[in-house]
């Protein structure tokens, strides 16, 4: 599953709540060039590498989608995903708008993957949280805002939308869809076997 949001908007927060809810549950995580913040853990939260060893990385094949946001390089760990995947885990991508397309692009055929994404409830709100945070400059949150913008307009490509107004109300939602795609999912996969 993938679940994508303008920054600030809360999808790491959403995908730690939907894995309390369901410890079956799996995180995919990220590399990243960025620095850690505040109480990230690593191989938790993301790998954190040297930009030469995301290049390295990249060069190898090795990263399902990588792309650059603000400055620093984010990507998605391909060896990881598809033995997940593999198992028959449910495995969460909180990834941006660029890695969902590519993702989709290069894997959308192969495999079913459900798509979420979550908008602010204004874009007002999102610069207060992005303020509350205490982690950007004035001219990063500008930048983030801008962005949030181009990202909205992409929200199309995803297979479902949520506003997050309320953290729990969000979580329910999100979780509500999931367990609907995934029986739609089942359905279809036993139809094919019984036809």
């Amino acid at each position: 599953m993938i679940l994508s949001a303008p920054s600030g908007c809360g999808k790491t927060t959403i995908v730690d709540r939907l894995l309390k809810r369901h410890p079956d549950w799996e995180r995919s995580v990220s590399v990243t060039t960025r620095s850690s913040r505040g109480s990230e853990k690593e191989g938790q939260d993301y790998f954190f590498v040297t930009a030469k060893a995301f290049r390295d990385m990249e060069a190898k094949g090795d990263l399902l989608e990588s792309a650059k946001v603000f400055d620093h390089y984010y990507g998605t760990p391909k060896s990881f995903v598809l033995q997940r995947i593999k198992e028959g885990k449910v495995l969460m991508l909180a990834i941006d708008v660029q890695g969902t397309r590519n993702i989709l692009k290069s894997l959308g055929q192969k495999l079913s993957i459900a798509s979420i994404f979550v908008l602010p409830p204004s874009l007002k709100v999102l610069r207060e949280r992005l303020e509350g945070r205490k982690t950007d400059t004035p001219e990063d949150i500008d930048r983030r805002i801008s962005m949030a913008q181009e990202e909205i307009k992409l929200a199309r490509i995803y297979d479902c939308t949520v506003m997050n107004q309320t953290l729990e109300h969000t979580v329910i939602e999100v979780e509500n869809f999931l367990e609907k795609f995934q029986r739609e999912r089942r359905k279809s996969s036993h139809a094919i076997h019984t036809t």
